[in-house]
């Protein structure tokens, strides 16, 4: 697994091509540069392309070795974290999905509260630090504490054009994740219409990731509308591919969720009816200047409620408190 080093700064950042895209944020924030991403391999980089003069990709291997000072280590999964465990930096581990949806996805044989308990046990061994990506995600962790939102911003994108009649869903693996995302409702509502899948699925024949972030803005920019469906006891009623849709200003279609940030009729469409979905979905695919005009309302939520300069503050906060954290409690793992 390949980690960025931010050569700049000494903010170290551990990625895999499943999570380019949600870490997109944390990387964009410092020192309000713009960056891309990609893993090792940019063949299979989940449409990031590296492009940064103060980015570089190195070997988890050699970050492990490297004489440099971290301010900080941001790990996405237990897995990095441990990974990481030799490391003499303060740590951070950003919870990216409910307890339930990993358990579901690793087909683990850990119980979801024994999971937990571990998580909490190290964390508060190490002086490691705990923050989610939404109040959902770090409930079912039981961390509250620190819950950053991710961030999108609408100048990071291509103007939506709209210009292809057809939906757009971006998801990775969803052959292990068709519970979380609905994918049955989903199939209901959206098989008869056309849609295009982009992200890493291999057994989904015609399905393929993104060569690139240009390529994958133009996907974004050119599509009518979006679609997002999740079932709330999993996962939350958008994720950062909805939030980087919406920024473009694209309307989102999904099921009625407690956290989607979609008014009905007003920036998407929202149905519990896959038949009902399946109408709105037919009215936006023959009416371009409404999903023009709903997309625009989308937009607005995004730098309203999902505005990088919030989540800049919110994580720079978040770093603050590991370095505390971790200078209480300075021990051998």
């Amino acid at each position: 697994m390949p980690i960025i080093d931010q050569y700049r700064t000494d903010l170290s950042i551990f990625v895999n091509a499943s999570i380019c895209k949600i870490i997109r944020p944390v990387i964009r924030m410092k020192l309000g540069l713009v960056l891309h991403i990609a893993t090792e391999n940019s063949e299979n980089s989940g449409g990031i392309s590296l492009s940064y003069r103060t980015t570089r990709l190195i070997t988890l291997s050699e970050a492990l070795k490297s004489p440099t000072s971290y301010y900080c280590i941001i790990t996405h999964n237990m897995t990095d974290l441990l990974d990481v465990k030799l490391r003499p930096e303060p740590r951070i581990n950003v919870i990216h999905m409910t307890i339930k949806t990993r358990a579901l996805e690793e087909k683990s044989n850990i119980e979801p509260e024994k999971m937990k308990e571990i998580l909490h046990e190290y964390l508060e061994l190490v002086g490691g630090h705990a923050v989610a990506v939404t109040m959902n995600k770090g409930k079912s962790w039981g961390f509250t504490e620190d819950i950053v939102l991710n961030s999108s911003k609408p100048d990071d994108y291509l103007p939506y054009s709209g210009q292809l009649a057809c939906g757009l869903l971006i998801s990775n693996f969803i052959e292990r994740r068709k519970e979380p995302l609905l994918w049955d409702f989903q199939d209901i509502a959206f098989g008869a219409i056309p849609v295009r899948i982009v992200g890493h699925n291999p057994g989904m024949p015609g399905v393929e990731a993104a060569k690139n972030w240009d390529n994958l803005k133009e996907i974004l920019q050119s599509h009518r509308f979006y679609i997002h469906t999740a079932d709330p006891r999993y996962e939350d009623g958008f994720n950062m591919a909805t939030l980087e849709a919406m920024a473009v200003g694209m309307p989102v279609l999904g099921n009625r969720h407690p956290t989607s940030p979609i008014e009905h009729g007003k920036n998407g469409f929202l149905s519990d009816n896959p038949d009902e979905l399946q109408k709105y979905a037919r009215i936006l695919l023959d009416d371009r200047d409404l999903a023009v005009k709903m997309g625009r309302q989308a937009q607005k939520i995004v730098v309203e409620r999902f505005s990088t300069t919030r989540f800049k503050e919110a994580f720079l906060k978040s770093i603050g408190v590991a370095r505390h954290k971790w200078a209480g409690k300075r021990v051998e793992v």
